[in-house]
C-alpha cells in the first residue's frame, strides 16, 4: 500500500524550503548562516518525508473506523520513526540552534523576513515533535493493535 503525505504538510515542506533557498542566496551572515541551516536540514526532511509524514495520511482513514490489511505496511515506518526519534530529536536541536543564529543576523542586517522565517520554522519543528511524531506512533500502535 501507498502512503501519501498530506498535502497541506507536502506543501508546507516546499515552502519552508522555497524560503531557505532564498535565504541561502543572500549576502553576508544571513545566506552563511542560513546555508549552515540547510545543509543541517536536507537530511532531515529526506528522513521525515521517507517514513515520519507518511504514516499521517491514513489519520482520515483511521478516524473513520477504517482498517485494511493493506495498512499494516505502515508499521514499517512508525517502527523505523521510533527507532530513530532520539536522533530525529536532537537533529531538532541543532536546527533550532541554526535558526537561533539566522534569526540573530538576521536582525543584525536589518532584513527581518529572514527572522521570521527561522521563527515559523522553529514553531514547525516544534509542531512535528509535540504532534506530527507523536501521531504517527500512535498509528502504528493503532493499526497494531486492530489487526
Amino acid at each position: 500500500m501507498q502512503f501519501t503525505i498530506p498535502k497541506p504538510l507536502k506543501i508546507e515542506h516546499e515552502e519552508l524550503h522555497a524560503q531557505l533557498f532564498k535565504a541561502t542566496k543572500e549576502e553576508g551572515e544571513v545566506g552563511t548562516a542560513a546555508k549552515n541551516v540547510a545543509k543541517i536540514l536536507h537530511n532531515h526532511f529526506v528522513k521525515e518525508e521517507e517514513f515520519a509524514t507518511p504514516p499521517l495520511g491514513l489519520l482520515i482513514e483511521l478516524s473513520k473506523g477504517i482498517v485494511t490489511e493493506g495498512m499494516k505496511s505502515v508499521l514499517e515506518m512508525t517502527e523505523k520513526l521510533r527507532a530513530e526519534l532520539p536522533q530525529i530529536l536532537e537533529e531538532h536541536k541543532m536546527i533550532k540552534d541554526a535558526l537561533q543564529n539566522l534569526i540573530s543576523v538576521s536582525v543584525k542586517e536589518n532584513k527581518p523576513e529572514y527572522a521570521e522565517f527561522a521563527s515559523r520554522l522553529i514553531l514547525h519543528a516544534q509542531t512535528e515533535e509535540e504532534v506530527m511524531y507523536p501521531a504517527a506512533l500512535l498509528i502504528g500502535e493503532y493499526i497494531k493493535t486492530k489487526l
